[in-house]
């Protein structure tokens, strides 16, 4: 097994020895349930890291059953030594999910049963100013491919917050409606979520122009018979979200702006809810399970509103 790089930019010890049989079955049980690929790997990860880094080499443990509460103490304890509150957090609850799914199927305790996960400190939500986002849009004038096709990419973001996963996947079929995610007559993208599930978003009459300013640039691409919407310069073929995330970032350089796709998802999030939105049309648009992410993103428009009841309020009557 190839072991990824940490945080910390060495390999993550990920043999777990006579604790992969049960770490194998859990990833079953994850796929089985239509987990994504990504949250599969993320979560048998965490739990291989945990039995070979600390199982097997400080706490001495050869089997689940020997498992103890300070086991996960010390080893979220040697995470939060060593890495962010809110990267701890992530691998603290993936071994939540492990224990609880051990618990109940081989009828042991859980280890984990009464533990609280590490405090995470609430950080402001990174949105746009007033100024980035014009700027930004700047880097993308003209008419040739690339400027139009990534002039659509920030458009698109912009008016939906999809994450970068979810445009990556965005279909385009001329032919046939029914192979293709974009329907610019109804201002309207189908969207490929996590868990395979699927979502319509709406999208701006700014991110409908500039989407169809690229598919009319598209037409004349080597590869315009791709099923993919995005397509490299030069002829080349369908974009990999990887290669999404760099576009978006070079064009935040071009301006000077830490610009990152993720961050328009923020945005997003937070302009709805500032200018009334409601919460639970938010949490379908971004296709939210849990209401976790909306709190934070509430306690940001509740922010932003109070400053400006305050310029309002305490402005100098004279």
């Amino acid at each position: 097994m190839t072991a990824p790089e940490s945080r910390s930019g060495q390999a993550k010890p990920l043999d777990a020895g006579m604790f992969q049989p049960e770490i194998s079955s859990f990833r079953l049980h994850l796929a089985a349930e239509g987990k994504a690929v990504k949250t599969v790997r993320t979560y048998t990860e965490a739990v291989q890291w945990f039995a070979a880094a600390h199982l097997r080499r400080e706490g001495n443990r050869t089997r689940w059953e020997e498992v103890r509460k300070q086991d996960v103490q010390e080893w979220v304890a040697w995470l939060l030594g060593r890495y962010s509150a809110a990267y701890a957090s992530n691998q603290y609850r993936a071994l939540q999910q492990f224990f609880r799914w051990l618990a109940g199927e081989e009828e042991i305790p859980d280890p984990m049963g009464g533990l609280k996960p590490p405090r995470v400190p609430e950080k402001p939500v990174p949105v746009f100013t007033g100024e980035e986002l014009p700027q930004l849009k700047r880097t993308c004038a003209g008419r040739g491919f690339q400027e139009r096709r990534d002039a659509a990419m920030i458009a698109l973001l912009e008016a939906t917050g999809i994450r970068l996963s979810e445009l990556a996947q965005i279909r385009y079929d001329p032919g046939d409606p029914r192979r293709s995610d974009v329907d610019l007559q109804l201002w309207e993208i189908t969207v490929h979520g996590k868990g395979s599930k699927t979502r319509t978003v709406k999208i701006s009459h700014d991110a409908a122009r500039a989407l169809d300013r690229y598919i009319r640039a598209r037409a004349r691409h080597a590869q315009a018979y791709r099923q993919q919407l995005w397509l490299g310069v030069g002829n080349r073929g369908p974009m990999t979200a990887s290669g999404i995330y760099q576009v978006i970032v070079r064009r935040g350089r071009e301006c000077g702006i830490d610009v990152f796709p993720h961050r328009f998802r923020h945005h997003f999030s937070h302009t709805w809810l500032d200018r009334g939105g409601a919460e639970g049309d938010l949490m379908e648009l971004n296709g939210w399970t849990s209401p976790q992410m909306l709190r934070r993103y509430g306690a940001s428009a509740r922010s932003a509103r109070a400053r400006r009841s305050y310029d309002r309020v305490m402005q100098d009557p004279r």
